[in-house]
């Protein structure tokens, strides 16, 4: 399926998004990549995925509210403006954020499929790169010293295929890490403690649709444990599959975007 690339204002921001089809299904992605991490799902499945303010080649205004209200609020000014009201919603790592949407209107969610998402959880603790950030002053040393080839080294944890993540992932990772994203990241964890991420997912237990968590073992900034507890907590028909992969599970298990079609109905065929 052919995979289009659009452009405009939403709440005056300029967002950059890509959709496929006219499946009514939102993917949100994580820190630090783009809508061009969903593009086999869009392929496969369709959907709509849009670059969050901060990252891609969406606006990276230094007034946004880079937390998970400020992004929460961004989602439904998106949903409305692209004419999704019911939805089923494809999240991973901060694409959590569209918990938050779901929280406040739970009616509107269809289905939900989750991949090693941040935890609004009880029991997390910042790995150690979210803890330097987190961190003023050390955070902003961290970004200065940062560098494709670093970038390249630290993906090596983030897979169980042997080596880094492939390198156009890097490279596209690498082409929109500028001052911008860099500082939206910053803000967005530190605007985030531990206890803050609890109290945001108080509500899971009011999303009664049918949810697929697609959870890695060997996520190096996630624990497994964390795949129940989002089961655990969610209040519909939940399956929870773990597997054996890194953070970007598509990476490690291609077969997860047939697993998540299956799932969501077919969506489009390609």
């Amino acid at each position: 399926m052919d995979v289009n690339e659009h452009s405009g204002k939403v709440a005056g921001i300029d967002v950059h998004w890509r959709s496929a089809g006219d499946v009514p299904l939102l993917y949100v992605h994580g820190v630090p990549t783009g809508s061009w991490d969903w593009v086999p799902f869009l392929e496969r499945i369709g959907g709509v995925a849009p670059d969050l303010p901060g990252f891609g080649r969406s606006a990276k205004p230094g007034h946004f509210d880079y937390s998970i209200d400020g992004y929460a609020a961004f989602l439904e000014a998106f949903t409305e403006a692209v004419g999704l009201d019911r939805m089923t919603l494809v999240l991973h790592d901060w694409g959590s954020v569209g918990l938050a949407l779901a929280q406040r209107f739970p009616k509107r969610i269809e289905r939900l499929v989750l991949f090693t998402c941040v935890p609004f959880l009880p029991g997390f603790r910042w790995h150690r790169i979210a803890r330097v950030w987190r961190t003023p002053g050390l955070g902003e040393v961290f970004m200065g010293l940062s560098s494709k080839w670093g970038f390249r080294q630290l993906s090596k944890e983030s897979n169980v295929t042997p080596g880094s993540l492939p390198e156009e992932f890097v490279d596209r990772l690498w082409e929109a890490f500028d001052h911008g994203t860099q500082r939206a990241i910053l803000r967005l964890y530190r605007a985030s403690p531990e206890d803050l991420l609890a109290r945001a997912g108080e509500r899971l237990g009011e999303l009664r649709c049918p949810a697929l968590v697609l959870w890695p073992r060997h996520d190096p900034y996630t624990p497994e444990r964390f795949g129940q507890a989002y089961a655990d907590a969610l209040g519909g028909d939940v399956t929870l599959e773990l597997l054996e992969a890194g953070h970007w599970v598509w990476l490690d298990r291609p077969e997860v975007v047939e697993r998540t079609a299956e799932f969501i109905g077919g969506g489009a065929q390609p």
